[in-house]
């Protein structure tokens, strides 16, 4: 969950140059929409797409979801002008593709202050490079504005001249050094896309796989894929009763002065009380959430 306390299961990606994908996301059941600019815009139509993401947040109407710009890089001619003009709307957060350095991180950060980003908009970092899951560590700690890693599985595949399969075995070296970099820092972390919108199974496999890895949620390219993102990456009421059951009596026996917990027969320590706690708070959010 996020740091602002929003639930980031569902992060649906939405092509900045289509007017009609914009207002439709008005009304679609995702936790968050990452408006491009980069990958899903032609080069020809930038300029085109960078007015209308702006507009559009400056518009509003976008309710609960947590609304991010995903910029061009640093080194392209866009690049630039996408931070002055994100930075004057103030979306939630401004997202930076392939990065690969601190550097990066901090000349973005350095950018948002020039151009005036309100303090509560967040950088978030793509890690889909090689050299950029390598250097997950010095990138996580980079900056204090800094709020999400999300992984992009399907540059990195081609980088890595791997292939996609089920098990995304070839992706796993590669996740762990990343969430171990956005835990240690205490950013959330998204997992990958799952391009084939025709393999519902395969997809909800994947996001079993990615909420059992540790990710917060996933990366979406079609809004079919809301419904079972957000049921999978949201506690089961099961889950739910016996984490509060958790919070509740260790309450209760620290403020009786008892050195031992049980909960339905099992010894509770502080580890499953911060989980429990943790479970509870991502509840209680997607609820207020409507969701």
């Amino acid at each position: 969950m996020a740091t602002s306390g929003r639930p980031r299961r569902s992060v649906l990606y939405m092509p900045g140059s289509n007017a009609r994908a914009l207002d439709k996301a008005r009304t679609l059941a995702a936790d968050g929409l990452i408006l491009d600019l980069e990958d899903a815009v032609a080069p020809d139509a930038k300029a085109l797409a960078r007015g209308q993401v702006c507009q559009a947040v400056a518009a509003g109407g976008y309710g609960r979801r947590e609304l991010t710009i995903r910029v061009n890089g640093l080194d392209t001619p866009w690049g630039d002008d996408d931070i002055a003009a994100a930075s004057a709307v103030g979306p939630d957060n401004i997202l930076l593709p392939k990065v690969e350095s601190a550097t990066q991180v901090r000349t973005a950060e350095a950018l948002l202050v020039r151009h005036g980003a309100p303090e509560k908009t967040r950088l978030w970092c793509m890690m889909e490079t090689p050299l950029g899951i390598l250097r997950a560590e010095a990138i996580a700690s980079a900056s204090g504005r800094l709020d999400c890693l999300v992984m992009g599985t399907s540059d990195l595949t081609k980088d890595l001249h791997a292939h996609h399969t089920e098990d995304r075995l070839p992706m796993q070296a590669s996740f762990g050094l990343c969430l171990l970099a956005a835990r240690a820092f205490g950013l959330t972390i998204l997992d990958g896309v799952h391009l084939d919108l025709d393999d519902d199974a395969g997809f909800a496999a994947a996001c079993r796989q990615g909420l059992a890895l540790g990710f917060d949620g996933k990366t979406l390219i079609h809004p079919k894929q809301l419904d079972p993102c957000n049921r999978i990456f949201a506690p089961t009421p099961a889950e739910v009763a016996q984490a509060r059951a958790i919070v509740a009596a260790f309450a209760q026996a620290t403020a009786e002065g008892k050195a031992v917990v049980l909960v339905e027969g099992k010894l509770v320590e502080n580890l499953h009380v911060e989980n429990a706690k943790r479970l509870v708070a991502l509840a209680d959010a997607i609820a207020a959430a409507g969701d």
